[in-house]
């Protein structure tokens, strides 16, 4: 069973900023940005590729809402997408603010309270 998994089961907090009846999206605990989003199916599949071509789709789709939701919340240049994959065994798309291309890179990561991130997850979900 993935963290993901555990995340998704209630067994493990996480600040939630959407959830449908097969996704769920929440803050990146350890963000490369402020708003750093992770987006997932709540089945449990390793590969974004394995995904059955419906709940790929759908997962893009939700994602983009997700995305969409964001932008009105944290100022930046465009919010980026990558599926990478390798250090959870569960697909997740990772919504990135970016204003450089730093951002994009998974070396840097900022440092929010507990406060910020309560606070930005409500307000990225109510633009949901």
């Amino acid at each position: 069973m993935s963290i993901f998994t555990k995340i998704i089961n209630g067994e493990i907090p996480c600040y939630k900023v959407a959830e449908t009846e097969d996704f769920l999206a929440f803050l990146d605990i350890n963000p490369n940005t402020k708003g750093h989003t992770l987006c997932i199916p709540k089945k449990e599949t390793n590969k974004v590729f394995d995904l059955p071509e419906d709940e790929y789709l759908k997962l893009m789709a939700f994602s983009r809402k997700v995305a969409i939701a964001l932008e009105k919340v944290v100022l930046c240049k465009r919010v980026g997408m990558t599926v990478i994959g390798l250090e959870v065994p569960h697909v997740h798309v990772h919504l990135v603010p970016l204003n450089t291309m730093q951002d994009a890179q998974f070396t840097h990561k900022v440092k929010l309270s507990t406060s910020e991130f309560e606070a930005l997850a409500q307000n990225i979900k109510s633009n949901f």
